[in-house]
């Protein structure tokens, strides 16, 4: 059944009816897909009548022309299953997204063209969101509330004024969505402040505001802009995310609650950002840079509603209540509680050092000068080059001109040090022998930023190597996105104090599947799978010291884990516990 949605006077009206939207976002791309119905269930249960999602572009097109919609990234189930249970959608599709995810949601093949303009009427960027759209878009038209499903509202871009004020690209991306038959609301989001709504309205688009506090300022701020159109607040930050290096940051929940009663009572619609926030799985974290480079952590727990895997917390009750005195809500029902399982220590009793394995996991290139992740084609995780330097030589200083992010640096396969590019680190000084020596620099992604005017964020060695004055020419590239490590042959552990990075394999039994949480005590650095799935980045300096294991990803029988050690472990030994420990 059709059904309109639209705006008359200060009030959203659903068939005639005023309504306050009470949202909540829950990104499909961040949660496994069996969980997806229990996560929308609880935002039910707490009296939300709509689910926010963003759509995150590099998820879907991982190569140019190559599209994906399965499992993790089934939008269009994921949108079902939330009108299965009677909850409206809001879309808040790419080209960006922020999200803290990696690059903003942008695919990282833009960059393959140094001469790429970002986020603005700059027609090669125009051609490629257009072919997404022909692809993305057709998708979401039987979804919309104007053919009978539950997509109430699209954004277009994302607080753009944030970054930029060119209405001709904003409006390009409106007319875009039009010419593809999306007739829902449309609007934007932006901070309440002046330079940010002049940059991210568009004309006969409703704008609406972000922000985790002060909701009558905000809102007043917005109606010197927008006086006549009804008051939302599309992002309600009621926590925050976490770098690396940094504490775990945490909201006071009657805090959360005051804020929600006072947008309520000012008869203020409000998306929660987030409801519940789930995983950077994989290599999908972002980053931001304003003074320097702060990767974001694997968890995307954000200390909101729903925990990381899923389980309400105080917030929920709390919020639940506000709600309670603006809407009639039945007795609280909430799904059978998620099963969860200590399985226990898990020795790591095989292992495949990465330089013995280099033409398992790839196939390398003759290059010049070092290049690019971007120029070789490649999205996410290493790139390691090497190189032969002549000798002899007296001590000078490597220098990496400039590095992103972070690289671990070797000569002949002995470890010298790492240079960190949000570091000032103490200088690499080499000294090569008559013989000459091997130079070998892996350099990890540590995530594209995601946030800023840094966007524009290439990963690798992207200008050059210099030892002392000179630069270092001729090199031998390999790229390692560790995307498929089928390939590795391991040999059982022999010893821990490796001069280079290792990978570990250990393997586990389970009677019936759980979820569980991989305890990384005494590793340093790295990244982990289980059963081939890229759990994410572990890192001692925290505040994460646990990686979320949900159940799906484990199977009854064996089960394998895979840890990609950069640096060293105290003990080949990693625990799944019951708890997380987000520091």
């Amino acid at each position: 059944m059709r059904y309109t949605f639209g705006i008359e006077g200060k009030q959203f009206i659903i068939d005639g009816k005023q309504i306050s939207i009470i949202s909540g976002a829950v990104h499909y791309f961040r949660i496994v897909p069996e969980y997806w119905k229990d996560r929308l269930l609880k935002l039910k249960a707490c009296g939300f009548n709509t689910v926010e999602t963003y759509i995150a572009w590099n998820v879907h097109e991982p190569k140019p022309g190559q599209f994906y919609f399965e499992g993790l990234a089934d939008v269009v189930r994921f949108i079902e299953t939330a009108a299965e249970l009677g909850l409206f959608v809001i879309v808040r599709p790419s080209p960006y997204i922020c999200a803290e995810w990696e690059f903003g949601g942008l695919p990282s093949w833009l960059l393959e063209d140094s001469r790429m303009r970002l986020r603005c009427y700059h027609e090669p960027f125009l051609e490629k969101i257009d072919a997404y759209y022909d692809v993305l878009l057709p998708k979401l038209k039987p979804l919309l509330c104007t053919n009978g499903g539950p997509i109430i509202a699209m954004q277009i871009e994302n607080e753009y004024g944030s970054y930029g004020n060119d209405q001709k690209y904003l409006n390009y991306i409106k007319d875009s969505m039009i010419s593809r038959g999306i007739d829902v609301l449309l609007f934007t989001s932006d901070g309440p402040e002046d330079f940010m709504l002049q940059g991210g309205m568009v004309p006969g688009v409703l704008e609406t505001v972000n922000f985790g506090s002060r909701p009558k300022e905000a809102f007043a701020k917005l109606a010197e802009y927008q006086p006549d159109k009804p008051f939302m607040c599309m992002e309600y930050w009621n926590g925050w995310f976490d770098h690396w290096g940094e504490k775990h940051h945490t909201r006071d929940a009657a805090d959360v609650a005051q804020v929600l009663d006072q947008m309520l009572e000012n008869n203020a619609s409000v998306n929660f950002y987030m409801f519940h926030g789930g995983t950077n799985f994989g290599f999908f974290n972002g980053a931001n840079h304003s003074e320097t480079y702060e990767p974001t952590i694997t968890s995307y727990d954000y200390d909101v509603l729903l925990n990381e895997a899923g389980d309400p917390t105080d917030k929920y009750y709390v919020v639940r209540e506000v709600i309670s005195k603006y809407i009639d809500l039945e007795p609280l029902q909430l799904p059978e509680p998620i099963k969860k399982n200590s399985f226990g220590h898990v020795n790591m009793s095989q292992q495949a050092l990465l330089f013995e394995s280099l033409h398992q996991l790839s196939s390398p290139v003759q290059r010049v000068c070092p290049e690019t992740m971007e120029q070789l084609g490649q999205d996410y995780g290493f790139i390691l080059y090497k190189t032969k330097i002549s000798g002899p030589r007296e001590d000078a200083q490597l220098v990496l001109q400039e590095v992103h992010d972070r690289a671990l640096v070797f000569l002949n396969d002995e470890y010298k040090g790492v240079v960190e590019r949000w570091n000032k680190n103490d200088p690499l000084i080499l000294s090569i022998p008559e013989e000459g020596a091997i130079l070998s620099i892996l350099v990890e992604n540590m995530g594209r930023v995601n946030y800023g005017p840094k966007l524009k964020d290439v990963k690798g060695i992207t200008e050059g190597v210099r030892l002392g004055t000179q630069f270092l020419f001729d090199w031998t590239i390999y790229s390692l996105p560790l995307d498929d490590l089928s390939k590795l042959k391991f040999q059982s552990v022999q010893m821990l104090d490796h001069k280079e990075p290792v990978f570990y394999k250990g393997v586990f039994n389970v009677e019936e599947t759980a979820d569980t949480f991989l305890s990384l005590e005494g590793w340093t650095k790295g990244v982990a799978y289980i059963n081939g799935f890229n759990l994410g980045r572990y890192w001692e300096i925290g505040p994460q010291k646990t990686l979320y294991i949900p159940a799906p990803l484990l199977k009854n029988g064996e089960n394998e884990i895979i840890i990609f050690e950069l640096h060293d472990a105290k003990q080949p030994v990693v625990t799944l516990c019951e708890e997380p420990d987000l520091g």
